[in-house]
């Protein structure tokens, strides 16, 4: 089969594997829909993961079914799904203990384009089908359906992190697509006042649609100064990361009240270390939390992401910005996420 390929750190191109063998809780699957992630840019642009050679990237799919194991009891061959981005091994001490997306190890659960195939391929295989794959209702569009493979799940666990309460007032840094996910997701949850952080026109006009009451361009000047001045010298309760480099856990630190939280679901791929403001952070004794989490992934969580979707009250589809057609423009979509250009959120790539 083929698949769009890491070759090395900053090397990517069109390769030949074989096709993936399915075990007999698993199933292998051809995908409809797929879109290329910042994740992936960081995979391959900025070694965050280190080195990969020959490992075929992506990890949002929408797809169609072709093969299962004899222990598949829930899907068959023609069911189309949605395949979340973290497939879980669910038979591991770490599911007991509540955290899913460290099965058998840190991040691990993010299998697809870190140690395993992704889903820029003919065919890909997602381990353990009936606990990892959802069924896609008729009337859901594809385009929709692949934002919560990631986007969705990942904004809404930025909420998540953060306990956010009714009033809660929140700024969100970083509005692409997982910050807009996480303006919507602080909205659901009852956020007061809530402002997002971000300089590009099309960004702003989403954030707006999805919740947020007052933007922050960071252009503009230091964003700490101008959220104090926003809250009359306050500051907020919760403060979402969904982009920035390494200064922003500091920034966050600095507008977040005592006893707030800092919630941070920004993949960050470079940098020895993040800062901590000794000051800001009272010593160590602000009572400032600070919570940091790979999103939820598996059925359940994807069935309760499309029923938001279902019953209008997340209309994901205001993400997708570029919609290509071919399998063959999965490499012109990747380079979209790098380049970044003003009209972009994100892409998809219709492959059926």
């Amino acid at each position: 089969m083929k698949g769009f390929a890491m070759l090395g750190i900053n090397k990517v191109d069109w390769i030949e594997k074989d096709k993936p063998c399915c075990g007999v809780y698993d199933a292998i699957v051809r995908p409809l829909a797929i879109s290329p992630c910042t994740s992936d840019i960081h995979t391959v642009f900025e070694g965050a993961i280190g080195d990969r050679h020959d490992m075929i990237l992506g990890h949002e799919a929408v797809g169609e079914v072709v093969e299962v194991g004899s222990e598949v009891k829930d899907f068959k061959p023609g069911d189309r799904v949605v395949v979340p981005a973290i497939t879980p091994d669910w038979r591991s001490l770490e599911v007991q203990r509540g955290f899913h997306q460290h099965s058998n190890g840190m991040l691990a659960g993010w299998k697809f384009s870190n140690f395993k195939d992704g889903v820029f391929a003919e065919f890909f295989h997602v381990n353990d089908a009936d606990m990892n794959l959802a069924k896609l209702p008729e009337g859901m569009s594809l385009e929709s359906a692949v934002m919560l493979c990631d986007m969705m799940t990942t904004g809404f666990h930025g909420a998540e992190l953060a306990e956010i309460e009714m009033g809660s007032s929140t700024v969100v840094i970083g509005i692409g697509a997982v910050g807009l996910m996480a303006v919507s997701g602080a909205k659901l949850r009852g956020a007061g006042r809530i402002i997002a952080v971000g300089s590009r026109p099309l960004c702003i006009e989403a954030a707006k649609f999805y919740g947020a009451n007052d933007i922050v361009n960071y252009r503009n000047g230091d964003i700490v100064d101008q959220i104090m001045n926003l809250t009359k010298g306050q500051g907020v309760d919760r403060v979402i990361m969904a982009g920035g480099g390494v200064e922003t856990l500091e920034q966050a630190i600095k507008m977040v009240k005592p006893g707030g939280v800092v919630s941070n679901v920004n993949y960050h791929g470079s940098g020895e270390s993040l800062p901590i403001p000794r000051v800001e952070w009272g010593c160590g004794m602000a009572h400032k939390s600070i919570r940091g989490g790979l999103c939820p992934g598996g059925r359940l969580r994807m069935e309760m992401l499309i029923d938001l979707v279902r019953y209008n009250r997340v209309d994901p589809s205001k993400l997708v910005t570029h919609v290509f057609h071919g399998f063959e423009n999965v490499e012109k979509a990747l380079l979209l996420m790098k380049d970044k250009p003003k009209d972009l959120i994100k892409p998809v790539v219709i492959v059926e």
